[in-house]
């Protein structure tokens, strides 16, 4: 190989490399924001109900005081909730994103 003449710098497969990386990326903003959403969802069930917790008690939810209920089966039911759209939401995601990543979107 002659010194002066130009090399080629990158593979000739490097435009499916930035094409995973962009999908690498874009699932990973994806998949923070849609766990931070959740985390500050949960935490508002999780301590928001004890924090408001008489101001919560004037409303009944099936005759029980909402304070009450949330502390009791409330917060573990969106706790579940939580869990079952990350799993929904996350599978969808990564689906897309797998698909944008082999070109086929």
């Amino acid at each position: 190989m002659n010194p002066t003449t130009p090399t080629e710098l990158s593979p000739p497969s490097s435009d499916a490399h930035a094409r995973l990386a962009a999908a690498r990326t874009a699932h990973w903003q994806a998949t923070q924001r849609l766990t931070m959403v959740l985390m500050i969802l949960w935490l508002c069930t999780g301590f928001g109900t004890v924090f408001f917790a008489r101001e919560l008690s004037r409303f009944t939810v099936f005759g029980w005081p909402l304070s009450f209920y949330m502390a009791a089966q409330g917060a573990s039911l969106v706790s579940l909730a939580v869990i079952a759209f990350y799993a929904w939401r996350m599978r969808r995601l990564d689906r897309l994103h797998a698909a944008a990543a082999t070109g086929g979107a």
